[in-house]
């Protein structure tokens, strides 16, 4: 069977079972079937208070025509008060299907998730900080995002890992921004080609 992309969307949501259904689906294809990492790790106690991304390909089949929408990308981002150790948003469980990875769809997530932070830390007055633990290998694809590395590395689950910050800044105006808070479909929808 032949199909051709037709697009990509990228949906969120909080306690929403379908949209978690489907990232914990491609989190365990990803971390535990391909990357080795242990079940019992990857799903915690942040689940249902964390903001879950999902971006779902539209594909159609060239010979009958039929499309096809699923799930093949995953990012999870939890708001400061998740982990008040930390006190910063963070960004964590970013996945992509192997089949998908060419199409630079952990941009479209990572520009998401940043887009969520910037409406939300304006909306409650925070400082627009995300936190994340990068596995060594893709420490260059977050600088790309203006994270920087801070403090030693370290493990995680058996493979070594860099805390990253980046400090995101407000774009003008905010208020354009907070309107939007809670839409549930983000504008990064227009950027799906991966073009910036």
């Amino acid at each position: 069977m032949s199909t051709k992309i037709i697009s990509f969307e990228v949906v969120h949501g909080r306690n929403d079972p379908e949209i978690i259904e489907e990232c914990h689906r491609i989190r365990k294809e990803v971390f535990h079937i391909e990357q080795k990492f242990p079940l019992d790790t990857e799903f915690d106690e942040v689940e249902h208070v964390a903001m879950h991304f999902l971006v779902r390909v539209t594909e159609e089949d060239s010979t009958t025509g039929e499309r096809v929408t699923k799930g093949v990308g995953t990012i999870r981002g939890t708001a400061p008060d998740v982990y008040p150790a930390i006190n910063r948003y963070k960004l964590s469980r970013l996945a992509v299907e192997a089949d998908y990875r060419q199409h630079k769809l952990g941009r479209l997530l990572v520009n998401s998730l940043h887009n969520w932070v910037l409406l939300d830390a304006a909306a409650t007055n925070r400082p627009a900080e995300v936190e994340c633990h990068a596995q060594i290998p893709v420490i260059p694809f977050y600088e790309k995002f203006g994270f920087v590395p801070e403090g030693e590395r370290f493990d995680e689950d058996g493979a070594p890992h860099q805390n990253m910050v980046a400090r995101l800044k407000f774009p003008v105006p905010v208020q354009h921004m907070v309107a939007k808070v809670g839409t549930g479909l983000l504008d990064a929808n227009a950027n799906a080609n991966g073009s910036d």
